[in-house]
């Protein structure tokens, strides 16, 4: 293997950080190693001459950017789902997937999969069990129980199968669901790019700001890490209002 000399190193830096430079940065790490192994550094040996290697090259750590997340608000969540509805008036099921998809805050890799024994429609707490979750995780998502009623009305007794389904008797893609939200958000007369994710955002984000301690948001979103949540709070902008106002009495 061709040696990685400092002018190498230098030419590394100068390059954006993209996805197609991780074989050149691989080589980097290889050679690092082998030096490295060569040289019997230690733990804290090898953290001085990353240190001191970042020195020699000038390289100061990127600005902390608080991320903030994109959502949409509750009027244009209501123009939207009240549009998919519109789309096809013979098929009112499109606007009812929509509403699943939100009031649920699946991800849309976990709704296409959501089956009809699934959706647990009666009794007082309707829920819906979500089976291919991130990283194989499971857990229960409660739903309102006129969304409840209303799903039951879809499946007319059905009791197998995708809780939607195509004309084919199969699941819907993740690329059909995104088509109809792309095609309600057009409906809407929404100008902001729409995705499945954004309404997952904007539950989210809904549900904190009216009052939905964090904790109960993080099992709703079926995350594992509270750090991966919180970045609701750092966004909400009603809890800063109310603290705002707090403040000034």
């Amino acid at each position: 293997m061709e040696s990685v000399t400092p002018l190498k190193l230098a030419e590394v830096r100068g390059k954006k950080a993209k996805a197609n430079s991780a074989p050149e940065l691989e080589a980097v790490v290889r050679e690092t190693a082998r030096l490295w192994r060569k040289a019997h550094l230690d733990y804290d040996q090898s953290k001085y001459v990353v240190e001191r290697v970042r020195r020699l090259l000038e390289l100061d750590p990127p600005a902390k950017r608080r991320r903030v997340v994109e959502r949409l608000s509750p009027e244009e969540v209501e123009r939207l789902l009240a549009a998919a509805y519109r789309l096809n008036p013979r098929k009112p099921v499109f606007g009812l997937m929509l509403k699943t998809l939100f009031y649920t805050g699946v991800r849309v890799s976990e709704f296409v999969h959501l089956r009809v024994q699934d959706a647990h429609l009666d009794g007082e707490a309707p829920h819906v069990y979500v089976h291919r979750a991130k990283k194989g995780s499971v857990r229960y998502v409660p739903i309102l129980p006129a969304l409840a009623q209303e799903l039951r009305v879809h499946l007319a007794g059905r009791s197998r199968g995708y809780l939607f389904e195509s004309n084919r008797h199969d699941r819907y893609s993740q690329r059909a669901i995104q088509k109809l939200i792309q095609a309600a958000a057009r409906e809407a007369g929404i100008p902001k790019r729409v995705y499945p994710h954004l309404l997952r955002h904007s539950v989210a984000q809904i549900l904190l700001d009216r009052g939905m301690p964090l904790e109960g948001l993080q099992k709703f979103l079926g995350h594992r890490d509270p750090k991966t949540t919180q970045i609701y709070a750092e966004s909400s902008l009603a809890s800063v209002g109310e603290s705002y106002r707090r403040v000034w009495g």
